[in-house]
């Protein structure tokens, strides 16, 4: 229990800012896993635009400090490599 009204202001700030974590992680699983499903279902079409909504949550919860950019930068990363090697939607290299 908070002794001073700058701990009990504290406290206030902490669960504000942890219900708004919660819900900004809870949408970066969601895009993330629609990106996954697509995959496995081997719809690569579906994946690739799943991955554009994945990326901008990803961008956003880094940009709020809710996740550390270079996790968010490797998560992103990983995505895309999965996406890019997966059926024939991905484009050819040259």
């Amino acid at each position: 229990m908070a002794n001073t009204a700058s701990a009990e202001k504290r406290n206030r700030q902490a669960q504000r800012r942890r219900t708004r974590n919660v819900k900004v992680r809870s949408q970066v699983k969601g895009a993330v896993k629609k990106v996954r499903d697509a995959l496995s279902r081997g719809d690569a079409v579906g994946a690739k635009a799943s991955l554009a909504a994945a990326e901008r949550a990803l961008g956003k919860a880094a940009s709020k400090g809710v996740m550390h950019r270079n996790a968010v930068s490797r998560r992103i990363s990983r995505l895309a490599h999965a996406v890019a090697t997966a059926g024939p939607a991905a484009p050819a290299a040259k």
